[in-house]
């Protein structure tokens, strides 16, 4: 593992990586150059910082979704009741993913820190699955792993046909009350 970069050379590699999101979502075959460019530092800096245009997209891909990772530990997945932890996280990843869409679309190479980190949060996701189904929030027959599939496509139908300015929470409590009670009528 390398030694941590300077304060003034981590500021530079997160502007590479904020440009590369904006140039790359706008121009998946944009160029380094151009990256450099949307990220006001010099070509060669870029070119220092990541060897080939793979290796940025590679970091990107890695530092996106640890970012997503923390937004999710945010949610206190562990600690907060279940109900309010699933607001919070389904919340902070609407926000956390409409603002890093081609990072996340990314696909993960086999083996790399990007695929271990979304491993992690799959892991993490069950668990605050299995502890809304032990307190009673989700039905005791239900089968996790598709209310987790459920869960995350209703996550992705959200950011696909919401307008980019709707708001997190609003979101989160549809996503939520959609997951936890369906379509169905409303038993008083």
């Amino acid at each position: 593992m390398g030694r941590p970069l300077r304060a003034d050379a981590e500021r530079s590699v997160r502007s590479i990586l904020e440009a590369a999101e904006r140039v790359l979502a706008e121009n998946p075959a944009a160029s380094m150059e151009q990256i450099a460019e949307a990220s006001n530092v010099a070509r060669t800096t870029v070119h220092r910082r990541f060897a080939s245009r793979q290796a940025l997209i590679d970091a990107l891909a890695a530092s996106t979704v640890e970012r997503l990772a923390q937004a999710i530990e945010d949610g206190r997945p562990d600690t907060a009741p279940p109900l309010v932890a699933l607001h919070r996280i389904t919340a902070n990843v609407l926000q956390f993913k409409s603002a890093w869409g081609f990072a996340l679309g990314l696909p993960a190479t086999e083996g790399s820190e990007a695929t271990t980190t979304q491993e992690e949060i799959a892991r993490r996701c069950m668990g605050l699955l299995v502890r809304a189904q032990d307190q009673g929030v989700i039905d005791s027959q239900a089968d996790l792993d598709w209310v987790r599939r459920v869960y995350y496509a209703l996550i992705g139908e959200a950011l696909h046909d919401s307008p980019e300015d709707a708001d997190p929470d609003v979101l989160a409590i549809k996503i939520v009350d959609t997951l936890l009670h369906g379509a169905g009528p409303r038993t008083r």
